[in-house]
Order: C-alpha cells, then structure tokens, then sequence
C-alpha cells in the first residue's frame, strides 16, 4: 500500500472491507449548486486511487441523476467499487428543498430498488439503505421487504439512515444491519445519545454523512445565503445564515487552534475528530465526506493520517454543544429525540 492511500475497515460482521474514509457524492448532482462535471469524474478515479471504496448516492439526488451520473463510473470499476445507495425519501422537483414525503412501504422498496439499478445499470447494490424513517410502517416491514431484496442478490448488505438505537435493534433483529448513516461531527453529535452506542453493540459500521458540517468546519464559509447562493440548500438550513451562522463561525477558533498546531487544515482535524471519536465508543466508522475536487479528496484522505491528542481533543470537545441552529429547519426528519 503506497503512503498516500488509506486503510480499511469492515461494514458490519460480514459486510466488505472498504477504505476507512468514503465519498459522499451527493453533491455531484445535487445541492450544492453547478458540477464541474469532468472535474466530479476525475475525482471519483482520484479516489480509487487513493483507496476510498465506499461511493454513497440515494435515488432522491438530483431525482436519480446522481445515479446517472456515477453510472458510467461504477460500471467501469464493479469489482472495486462499493455502491452505496438509499430510497425513502420523496420530493418534487419544481421543489426540491421543500416538504418531503417519506415511504417505507414495500411497494414502495422495490419501486425503489428497481428504479436504481435502472439508472446505475448494475444487477445489485452492495449496500441498500432506508434513507428517512416513516413513523406509520413499522421498521421490521420495512426490513423485511429490504431481506427479500438480499434473498434475491439485488442488494447484498443493508443499510439504515437517521434512526434510533431501538430502532436499530428491531430492525438488526429481522435482519443483519451492516451500516447506519446519520449526522456526526463536531457539530452535530445527537447520535451519541443512543445510536452510536447501539451500533456498538450489535457490531454495526457508522457512516457519518456531513461529517464536515457541510462545509462549515472547513472554514471556507460564513453565512451560506451571501456567499454560497440561493441554488444551495444550505441557504435554507438554520445553522449557515444570519446571527446562527456568525456564532457558529466563532465555534471555529478551537478547530483553527488544533489546525495549525499540526499544519492541518481545519477540514482534517474535523475528519481526524470524527474518527477517534468513534474508538471511543469501539466503533467501526467509514466517514463520507462529499467534495467534487480532487484537491478536497486528497486533504480529506490525508485526514485519515492524523492524530490529535487527549488535550486537543478535551480543547474541541465543548464545541458542538454551543452551536446556534438545528441541523435541519424540521428536526422532525432525523431520529434526534426518538428514544
């Protein structure tokens, strides 16, 4: 293994071992405003590269052309790749950032799964998540439906997104769990109430999405409104505008501290940050920070290099605690304070 790349981790008890840092890839054709597309391609090469494996997408970003547009890649590299994808959730696209429907029927599963592997052109994912929780089908349904998908060899290993530690539990009782997906950064650790430690437990892989804060723990942004625009939904979200986004700014001077003590960016000691904290809990844990740059990769990649210290982590520990803002405008849509 040259220096550059990265090491490995398990999903799950069985699941495959793939690089210890993934890449999130909704941004690619989603969200976050215009792709330089032959820059997002050469970035997903990039990471072959150096390692990185797990490549996560949902069929709800860009209304399945984030599918499409990661088809020709994954196609190109099955036997090497990882794929990652999710269902659940339902927008309309004359609104992508507003009200969204959640389904976990089993109709509705294999629509779902149907429907990407169409786009993505593959006969199977290798990991199949429920993206959204809805409260009205019980999960082992939903689950079950999720099984027969495995009993079928469309999906291989499964997968949830924003759900509780008895969530979890039910559902890892229907069938073996490989990865939870769910917010974890210095901002955002709501699942260290319940989640985290369930995970543990049952041997189930965490795959911190944002685990960059969406951006924000990079420093590279103030107030998402001014200078990132309208066409990036994070001008919606109350943590980047206005008072919320300024006090949250200041949030970074310990990041910024621990940053230069290591000639680090702030964007690797955020990285550095979410990984030990997981050996803390003894958790397997595969971050997927997003980026459409091979320079962003390689800094992220780099991340998985560092070691912070007993001091400077005890120096960052307070920060998520003071930040001004929920994750999402409806706090509803994640499994904070289901349990």
């Amino acid at each position: 293994m040259s220096n550059e790349m990265i090491a490995t981790a398990r999903l799950g008890t069985n699941g495959p071992e793939v690089g210890v840092q993934g890449l999130g890839c909704m941004g690619m054709a989603h969200a976050y405003g215009p792709t330089d597309e032959a820059e997002a391609r050469a970035t997903l090469e990039r990471a072959l590269e150096l390692g990185v494996t797990l490549f996560d997408t949902a069929d709800m970003y860009g209304f399945g052309r984030n599918e499409e547009f990661l088809a020709p890649f994954v196609q190109a590299h099955r036997d090497q790749v990882v794929l990652a994808t999710k269902f659940g959730i339902v927008r309309r696209e004359d609104d992508p950032y507003g009200p969204a429907e959640i389904r976990n029927d089993r109709a509705y599963v294999r629509q779902s799964i149907e429907g990407s592997l169409r786009r993505l052109g593959v006969d199977h994912v290798d990991l199949y998540y429920m993206h959204r929780r809805d409260l009205e089908v019980p999960i082992e349904e939903t689950v079950g439906a999720m099984a027969e998908l495995v009993t079928e060899g469309k999906v291989r290993q499964l997968g949830l997104s924003e759900v509780s530690g008895g969530e979890l539990r039910a559902a890892h009782a229907v069938h073996p769990i490989a990865a939870v997906q769910s917010e974890w950064s210095l901002f955002s650790r709501d699942v260290e109430e319940n989640a985290v430690a369930a995970a543990g437990e049952l041997g189930v892989a965490f795959v911190p999405y944002s685990p960059l804060g969406r951006g924000f723990l990079t420093g590279t942004f103030t107030d998402a409104a001014k200078d990132l625009g309208a066409d990036d939904f994070r001008s919606t979200q109350p943590r980047f505008t206005g008072d919320n986004a300024a006090a949250n700014a200041a949030l970074l001077a310990p990041v910024r501290q621990v940053a230069e003590a290591h000639g680090a960016s702030l964007a690797q000691v955020a990285l550095a940050w979410v990984q030990q904290r997981a050996e803390v809990h003894g958790l397997t844990v595969v971050p997927i920070p997003g980026t459409r740059k091979r320079s962003r990769l390689a800094e992220n990649s780099a991340a998985t290099r560092l070691r912070l210290t007993e001091e400077e982590l005890g120096l960052l520990e307070p920060v998520a605690g003071k930040v001004a803002g929920g994750r999402y405008a409806d706090m509803g849509f994640t499994s904070a304070g289901r349990e």
